[in-house]
């Protein structure tokens, strides 16, 4: 199974870290948050990531080079300077995704869920990650009732930024900008969709504040 880091995003709440610097390239501790994904890949046994990019893109390029410092193939899908978004974005970098399900996870994130227990193969066209509601967030984004993800529900959880997909879900889409989100829901409604609830550790690093708390957290966790 091939992987996708999503590294494309502008980052206007992260500013003025991202003047100059691409988000996934920020630093937490001793390394930049995307390498901490990349090792959690490589670790798993993931050999082949494409991650995508657009503003300051070349940076992206020139400090990862081709992945052999992580032991994993990399292989890059630019989006030139204002990018497509993540739909658009995966739906670009499909020839070099495959014909076969692969994982999808956002690069602006930090997480201790092993990627080696990901589903190689989902029941339906998409199987995503959820977690529980951050405090900046507490309304959630969909449910899960067994299994199902839905779009409603008693509990509803947050969608952590991974998911595995087939390809078949984007077989209706055409190249250029279009989120995500609709496609998920579309096919939730059919019942396409499954899910899992991680209880481990996810932080959605969307400002500066959180990098910070991020930070302070990655020191106590390694003392």
């Amino acid at each position: 199974m091939k992987a996708m880091i999503l590294a494309a995003g502008r980052g206007e709440r992260m500013r003025p870290l991202t003047d100059n610097t691409p988000k996934p390239l920020l630093r937490a501790g001793p390394k930049r948050l995307i390498e901490y994904l990349i090792e959690s890949l490589a670790t798993a046994g993931f050999t082949e990531l494409v991650i995508n990019h657009a503003y300051l893109g070349e940076q992206v390029k020139q400090v990862l080079g081709n992945g052999e410092h992580y032991r994993i193939q990399i292989r890059y899908s630019p989006e030139g300077e204002r990018g497509l978004e993540t739909g658009g974005g995966i739906f670009q970098a499909l020839p070099l995704l495959g014909e076969e399900p692969f994982l999808v996870v956002n690069g602006d994130i930090w997480t201790d869920y092993p990627f080696a227990r990901v589903r190689r193969a989902p029941a339906g066209l998409a199987h995503l990650i959820l977690v529980d509601n951050p405090p900046y967030s507490p309304q959630g984004d969909f449910a899960l009732l067994g299994e199902r993800v839905v779009t409603e529900g008693a509990r509803r959880l947050t969608f952590s930024g991974m998911g595995i997909y087939r390809p078949e879900l984007f077989a209706h889409c055409c190249p250029g900008r279009f989120p995500l989100a609709p496609l998920l829901r579309e096919a939730m409604c059919q019942g396409w969709v499954t899910g899992e609830y991680y209880r481990g550790q996810w932080w959605d690093i969307g400002t500066p504040a959180r990098l910070q708390r991020l930070e302070q957290w990655l020191q106590g966790a390694k003392r």
